[in-house]
């Protein structure tokens, strides 16, 4: 048995980003940039307005009120071919458009009196204002936007800035999901006596999703060898294969000997924490495979806590554990002494302080305890007794921005 947090550590340590794809620019949100994306000219690639105005020379306009004799016009889109400003004149200009000689400055046209031949200045001219030089946003050549980097609309802009239609991001794996148990029938009949829906498969396939994989249901393995073995050697052509159930130790419990019959080797076994102690973690070559409890809450914590990571890693994400942030307890917890007990719990913000409380019965039987919570509190193993009022480490359970 290993500890909550060497698990953690242990499954991080067999795990990789996986090899890499181009994707369309709206495909891309989300992804993962592969590599440094280098800028293939300048940006902007000319002098231009920041404004809609006139483009004027700063030494003409040292006193106020100043009139210039426009001499051009300027839209965006245009070429500055021919014009240029003389001492004494203006060119009407707009935003975008390239500067024209001469010009090292623009003049807002709600600071002028927006005149069509002459044009009077009435504030102030600075040299350089609203006037965007070639280069300064980025400089060919260099890298604008670093491999790692999480592709977000902004980087979705600069992409399509600079005409790229594809970007190249770590490839999305393929997760094979596989339940197990005689008891379990699909989505679709009334259970009987003694039978369950195998609601786990769904549960695994939309944190999978959630998580950015692409989640491929292979089906429920019966309680003999052949269905598990049959089952798991189409799991294992996966990135990814996760079991529920059937990890423990059991007459029907037959993933672990089965998996070791496919070649696989077992890294750890059972995690000193509570739910999800029977978790169990092995790799078939480099596929990783999880095999977590069956009870869905021990099943959609342990996918939490160890699969979402490395799922989140496998796609080269950097930071692969939800932030853990302080929050004062409302209700006293107990818990083993040596064991990490996971809680689910509810959330309340008071001026700058995040409140705790139990979101229900803590069993793991109790599924809408699960429904009910927006996050979950890792109570470590040293301690046995958190009293109200003590601070303990929270992270949310999914994305619930509406509590930020």
């Amino acid at each position: 048995m290993v500890s909550f947090d060497e698990a953690r550590t242990t499954i991080l340590a067999h795990v990789q980003p996986l090899g890499t794809e181009s994707v369309h620019l709206l495909e891309a949100v989300g992804r993962v940039l592969a590599e440094d994306l280098v800028a293939p000219w300048d940006m902007p690639l000319w002098d231009n307005s920041a404004m809609d105005g006139y483009a004027v020379r700063s030494e003409d306009c040292t006193t106020l009120p100043r009139q210039l004799r426009v001499t051009g016009f300027l839209p965006a889109g245009a070429r500055a071919d021919g014009v240029s400003i003389e001492p004494g004149c203006a060119v009407r200009i707009m935003t975008g458009a390239p500067a024209p000689p001469g010009c090292d400055a623009v003049v807002p046209v709600e600071d002028t009196d927006d005149g069509k031949e002459t044009v009077t200045l009435l504030q102030p001219v600075k040299k350089g204002q609203h006037f965007r030089h070639r280069g300064e946003d980025m400089v060919a050549g260099l890298a604008f936007v670093k491999g790692g980097t999480v592709i977000r609309p902004p980087e979705i802009n600069m992409l399509a800035t600079f005409g790229m239609a594809l970007a190249p991001v770590y490839r999305r794996p393929n997760v094979a999901i596989l339940s197990t148990g005689d008891e379990l029938i699909e989505l679709g009949r009334t259970p009987s006596a003694g039978e369950i829906i195998n609601s786990n498969t769904l549960s695994l396939a939309a944190a999978v999703r959630e998580a950015g994989g692409i989640p491929r249901i292979v089906g429920i393995a019966r309680d003999n060898r052949e269905s598990h073995r049959k089952l798991m050697t189409e799991g294992l052509k996966a990135d990814v294969l996760i079991t529920s159930a059937g990890v423990s130790a059991g007459d029907h419990d037959f993933v672990r000997e089965v998996l070791e019959e496919l070649g696989a080797r077992q890294v750890f076994w059972k995690v000193d924490m509570r739910p999800g102690a029977p978790t169990a973690f092995a790799m078939h070559g480099s596929t990783p495979v999880f095999c977590l409890p069956g009870n869905p809450v021990s099943t959609m914590i342990t996918f939490e806590e160890f699969t979402r990571p490395a799922l989140l890693r496998m796609q080269g994400y950097r930071a692969v554990h939800r932030p853990l942030f302080k929050a004062v307890l409302r209700d006293e917890q107990r818990k083993k002494p040596g064991r990490t007990q996971i809680v689910r719990v509810r959330l309340e913000r008071e001026g700058g302080t995040w409140y705790a409380s139990s979101a229900g019965k803590q069993e793991t039987a109790i599924l809408k305890t699960m429904v009910d919570a927006v996050a979950l509190a890792i109570l470590p193993a040293e301690t046995t007794r958190f009293a109200v009022g003590d601070e303990v480490d929270v992270h949310f359970y999914g994305n619930h921005i509406d509590l930020v």
